[in-house]
């Protein structure tokens, strides 16, 4: 488990708002929101979100605005510089990456390519 604080990514008001209110549900702040990257999807590779109450000993632990994020770091390479944002609308709700390394997503913005 390797604790990091680099600025790695960033998160919406949005995005923090929705993690600490799903924590809230789940009765466990020792619950920590996992991001990660599987291939898969329509552009190649798909992003994940899930909570868990343990990490692997190679996650990358960040702590940003009281919530623990792990990420294994596979995935990691992938989330360098992207925003973590969470979106409500006529389509539904969900967590979205916004990512600079992506060279093309598809149109409901759970997959991309590099």
């Amino acid at each position: 488990m390797k604790k990091n604080s680099k600025n790695i990514f960033k998160l919406t008001k949005s995005a923090i708002l929705k993690i600490k209110s799903l924590i809230k549900t789940n009765y466990n702040k020792n619950i920590k929101f996992r991001i990660y990257v599987t291939g898969g999807g329509c552009s190649g590779f798909q992003y994940g979100f899930k909570f868990e109450k343990k990490s692997n000993k190679t996650d990358f632990i960040i702590y940003k605005s009281n919530i623990f994020i792990i990420i294994d770091p596979i995935s990691l390479q992938y989330l360098i510089g992207g925003k973590v944002d969470y979106i409500e609308n006529l389509n539904g709700s969900k967590f979205i990456i916004k990512n600079p390394n992506s060279k093309s997503t598809c149109s409901c913005g759970t997959s991309f390519s590099i």
